[in-house]
């Protein structure tokens, strides 16, 4: 039985990004190591959205990266990434994007996720999550 990955998660961003020809590898589609990339530039849109940045104090850093590929991308083109976000534990929480072309905007082509960890910078060392970013990303 499959669960649904996005089951108690909140759609916290969506993001805009245009598929480069650089993008495509020899079959004519976009590498499927490109898509990570994709996943990676939402959610740094989404923390700076959010308002963090450098001097925050802490840092996420991602210990679990996955990627279900279902249809291919292929340039031109722009690409919809919606951001979810859940799970929260102490010092970590889940996210799930949903990859869809925009001029075909009801097919999903790949759904990516990673689970990030809160980390003081200082000591390098997990902390707990703050209450303001509990609150975005709970239900």
């Amino acid at each position: 039985m499959t669960s649904d990955p996005l089951s108690g998660k909140k759609l916290v961003f969506t993001s805009r990004i245009p598929i480069r020809w650089g993008d495509m590898d020899a079959m004519g589609h976009v590498n499927n190591a490109v898509f990570f990339r994709y996943l990676e530039q939402a959610r740094i849109e989404w923390y700076s959205h959010i308002g963090r940045g450098k001097k925050a104090g802490a840092e996420t850093v991602v210990v679990h990266c996955y990627c279900t590929y279902y249809a291919p991308l292929a340039y031109p083109g722009d690409i919809e990434i919606r951001t979810y976000a859940g799970s929260p534990g102490r010092s970590s929480f889940e996210i799930v994007q949903e990859i869809r072309r925009c001029d075909d905007p009801e097919t999903v082509c790949a759904v990516g996720g990673s689970k990030v960890v809160w980390v003081d910078q200082v000591t390098g060392k997990s902390t707990p999550l703050p209450d303001i970013i509990r609150k975005l990303i709970t239900p």
